[in-house]
């Protein structure tokens, strides 16, 4: 998603406003747990500081699908993010420096990956008791002491 500077370099514009949706491909989202994001609401300005640089202030909303830690099915896992940077650098266009435009879209996947949870329970699996033959799941809330260990905590 480039944006062209052109205007606000000239202070012809004193903000340029964005209001974009944007959905990612299967080609963005590979090496991730993220499996759709789709319908990306983007909104916010990009405007110049005191001292000329780029100021970056967005609302990024959607939802992601990912997959539920227990049972594989796809979790809808919505997120809000506010990103408000300085950029100081040049932005790199197609491998090339140009001051003229900008690349938000890098940025924006960055903060959008630092918003993937690490785990996700889906509601169905949520009441799940799964356990084996000689096995079971042990949840953080439902962990079981043992008999062995306590008598050891009591002599200690």
């Amino acid at each position: 998603m480039i944006i062209d500077l052109t205007r606000l370099n000239n202070a012809i514009d004193k903000e340029i406003l964005i209001n974009e949706t944007y959905s990612f491909t299967e080609e963005e989202l590979i090496g991730t747990d993220v499996k759709k994001l789709d319908d990306i609401s983007i909104s916010g300005t990009i405007s110049l500081n005191a001292i000329g640089n780029i100021v970056l202030s967005l609302d990024v909303d959607g939802t992601m699908v990912i997959p539920c830690a227990i049972t594989l099915k796809e979790v809808q896992y919505p997120f809000s993010i506010s990103i408000n940077e300085d950029l100081d650098d040049i932005s790199i266009v197609n491998g090339t420096n140009c001051q003229n435009s900008l690349d938000i879209l890098s940025i924006i996947w960055e903060n959008i990956l630092m918003e993937i949870p690490m785990r996700v329970v889906s509601e169905d699996a949520k009441d799940l008791e799964l356990s084996g033959e000689g096995w079971k799941l042990i949840r953080e809330e439902k962990k079981e002491e043992n008999a062995e260990l306590s008598k050891l905590r009591d002599l200690l």
